[in-house]
């Protein structure tokens, strides 16, 4: 696994990867993570291609997907407490 990139955002990490002939994009916020695979071939432009879907509303729609992930956890626990 390489990385091909560390993106800069004030609050999640974000890291380009290429592997088996996929980049992955990787983001993370405290315990939660979201991964999206895409197939290297069905991206013409690269991983700058890539870089440039992480516009606004992907990464607003990234952070409401991390808090909805956080309440399904804790949910999930307070009904098992």
């Amino acid at each position: 696994m390489r990385v091909v990139a560390d993106i800069p955002h004030p609050e999640i990490k974000i890291t380009l990867l290429a592997w088996n002939g996929k980049y992955l994009l990787k983001l993370e916020l405290g315990p939660f993570e979201q991964t999206y695979k895409v197939n290297e071939m069905d991206v013409t432009g690269g991983d700058a291609e890539v870089k440039s879907w992480l516009d606004a509303q992907f990464l607003q729609n990234s952070i409401e997907l991390f808090l909805s992930m956080r309440k399904n956890l804790h949910e999930a626990r307070m009904r098992h407490e």
